[in-house]
């Protein structure tokens, strides 16, 4: 299997020495759906304006789809498909018409444009809106629309930007129900970031975590993990109360202590002993308990250990100006 994303010692680095993306490397597979994790600031969605020519790297390498793309950008362009984080829609135009640009910039003749619409349109349950204004559409409709024209030139490797950011839990779910079937159908890579860390879970073969610009762990959901371990407990004591952590690291089965936004993280084999013996140990410490849980091994978990810290939905990448992207993007293709 040929590899779709190549990444090696890639670095992109910002006047005033900011470094957002520190020299990284990793691959997707073609076919694969990539998930790219990080917390707010990590450098994932400048990596992904790198890969696709949106930003220039200051060293490194990237290749996508086995082309360099500092070397020929356009080329890069003419074989994925981007999907923003912001809704990048025309409000003004009705939908068939914004797939019509969208067919346009990426040099889709009109007779297979048409063909192409019409089929998306149907496959997104759009046929009947497709001649309303896009300011009338439903959040869902949005997506479904901007999927469509993402994908109308047939990208080789499909960019999702936080794709279902803001829309219901059955909103996603339809949404993604359309990505599987495109993947199944046409064998397209995807490219995702994403806030819902379930999402990734489930539709991913594998996730990489990027923090402070560097990968800290990769590999399938399954196998990252294994690499946690155990059970996890999570207990937050009431008011005032002192360092716990000599108090909790004694209770038998506890692996490790960590200390968490004014809680405390217990790593242990079986959480479900471990949380009476926790609260029994603060109880004969005479410190109340506010509260306390128990997760089994998730992705969630997983961010939590190589990052130190939760994966919000509402800790997303710092706001893109979405139409400044969009000139960009328009403007490399000519």
């Amino acid at each position: 299997m040929s590899e779709a994303v190549r990444v090696e010692q890639l670095e992109k680095v910002f006047p005033g020495g900011v470094r957002a993306v520190d020299k990284i490397s990793f691959n997707v597979q073609e076919g694969e759906a990539f998930g790219f994790l990080g917390p707010n600031g990590a450098g994932k969605t400048t990596t992904v304006s790198l890969l696709t020519t949106l930003l220039r790297p200051t060293g490194g390498l990237a290749t996508v789809d086995g082309i360099d793309v500092t070397k020929d950008p356009r080329a890069v362009r003419a074989r994925i498909g981007l999907v923003f984080q912001e809704s990048t829609a025309e409000d003004e135009l009705t939908g068939r018409e914004n797939l019509e640009i969208s067919a346009a910039l990426y040099g889709v003749g009109r007779s297979d444009a048409n063909r192409r619409i019409n089929d998306l349109l149907a496959r997104m349950q759009l046929t009947d809106a497709a001649g309303r204004f896009v300011k009338t559409y439903s959040g869902g409709m949005r997506r479904r629309l901007e999927l469509a024209a993402g994908i109308l030139h047939r990208p080789k490797i499909l960019f999702l930007d936080e794709p279902t950011l803001g829309l219901d839990p059955q909103g996603r779910a339809g949404l993604w129900e359309y990505v599987r079937e495109i993947r199944r159908e046409t064998g397209t890579t995807i490219f995702l970031t994403t806030h819902y860390l379930d999402e990734a879970d489930q539709l991913c073969d594998r996730v990489a975590i990027i923090d402070h610009g560097k990968i800290v762990a990769a590999g399938t959901p399954a196998e990252l993990k294994e690499k946690i371990g155990g059970d996890v407990v999570t207990l937050v004591p009431g008011e005032g109360a002192p360092d716990l952590t000599p108090i909790l690291g004694h209770v038998a089965g506890v692996l490790q202590v960590q200390r968490q936004d004014g809680g405390y993280r217990l790593k242990c084999q079986r959480g479900e002993s471990v949380v009476p013996a926790a609260v029994e140990a603060c109880f004969s410490a005479h410190i109340q308990v506010a509260s306390v849980a128990l997760k089994k091994p998730s992705l969630e978990e997983v961010f939590l250990e190589f990052t130190g810290r939760a994966f919000r939905e509402d800790e997303g990448p710092s706001a893109t100006d979405t139409a400044l992207r969009m000139n960009q993007f328009r403007q490399r293709r000519r």
